[in-house]
């Protein structure tokens, strides 16, 4: 596996090809990015274990578990997740993300752009959706 920073590099590269300054989108913490794809944040983490495996992980919040209609709303999610490509929606304290994580070796920069547009996309067309059908409208989301 490359260094961590080359990692670090590749994202930055990425997010200037966005047209965005990657020092605007650097996140509070070493290895982690805040960017935007339509209506959903979209966060990009890179990193290392203590025993040198490295991580790329992009997840963006979709929308809190609802209180009320939460079987119809997590059969829902199910629904959607089977028709997902290469991302998947997770539960996580009480909110669904979409997201997707991959070893960092072997990694290149068209697949990481590939898995931040992938996230991004379904992030963007199905928090509204849940949002409005379960909530009646927009809900903040959160860095985890």
């Amino acid at each position: 596996m490359e260094s961590i920073n080359y990692y670090y590099e590749m994202v930055e590269n990425i997010i200037r090809g966005l047209g965005v300054d990657p020092a605007v989108c650097r996140g509070e913490k070493e290895g982690q990015w805040n960017l935007q794809k339509g209506s959903a944040p979209v966060w990009i983490d890179v990193w290392t274990t203590q025993d040198n495996y490295g991580y790329f992980q992009a997840i963006a919040p979709v929308c809190e578990i609802p209180t009320v209609n939460t079987q119809a709303f997590y059969q829902e999610v199910l629904e959607i997740n089977h028709q997902l490509y290469g991302v998947g929606m997770t539960k996580y304290e009480n909110r669904i993300y979409m997201k997707v994580i991959r070893e960092l070796d072997g990694l290149d920069q068209n697949e990481a752009l590939a898995m931040f547009n992938r996230v991004g996309y379904y992030a963007d067309e199905y928090d509204d959706l849940l949002k409005n059908k379960y909530f009646g409208g927009n809900q903040p989301g959160e860095r985890v």
